[in-house]
């Protein structure tokens, strides 16, 4: 299974990571803009927020591998707002306090590519969720075969195509009470449900 490098992966990724397939993570790839390679989506009291990590924009920036992707030096307050943001949509979740001394010294060490920030962060949340996929990276570009399920350009915030293996299962949200607003960030996942979270990703994939 083909995946993409993504900045707090929403629910529909994570799903892919308990399937029992070996997951190959393509960092040969080329950026692709608007997508969650370097988004991710939270809840927050207006509701759904978009969080951005600011990327260099060189020249033919998007015919770029993804492991040279690098970010911005011109935005250093970025991680510090992101930060801010998360804390003020899920500090009253029953798990905030107990995630974020995992989470939040991440947001105060200095990353130059934004593969290695993913990176730490999926790994950080793969600890929490008590997984350990079966996972491989990649730095050279995979040209899927007739077995492999390529899922690089299919998990996407906009246009995305349907996924008869993904069925949302609900959960309780704190920003969101008689409602639920689905596959958004793990950290939404993380923070409402805690331990269960795992079972909640479970119940979501079909």
């Amino acid at each position: 299974m083909l995946l993409s490098s993504s900045y707090l992966a929403p629910v529909q990724w994570y799903t892919k990571l308990l399937t029992g397939l070996p997951v190959v993570e393509d960092r040969g790839e080329h950026f692709v803009k608007q997508t969650y390679r370097n988004r991710c989506r939270i809840l927050g009291a207006q509701g759904v927020e978009t969080l951005v990590v600011p990327v260099e924009h060189g020249a033919g920036a998007s015919h770029t591998p993804m492991r040279d992707i690098r970010i911005s030096a011109h935005e250093p307050a970025w991680q510090r707002r992101h930060w801010h943001a998360l804390r003020t949509a899920y500090e009253g979740t029953p798990f905030f306090d107990y995630y974020a001394d995992d989470l939040q010294p991440l947001y105060e060490r200095p990353f130059r590519f934004l593969c290695d920030w993913n990176a730490a962060l999926h790994e950080a949340v793969c600890r929490l969720l008590g997984i350990k996929p079966v996972a491989n990276v990649s730095d050279t570009y995979i040209h899927p075969t007739a077995t492999d399920t390529d899922l690089r350009l299919s998990i996407r915030p906009k246009s995305a195509p349907a996924d008869p293996a993904f069925h949302p299962a609900p959960y309780w949200q704190l920003r969101a009470p008689g409602r639920f607003v689905p596959n958004l960030s793990i950290a939404d996942l993380l923070f409402n449900m805690g331990p269960e979270a795992r079972l909640v990703l479970r119940k979501s994939r079909l």
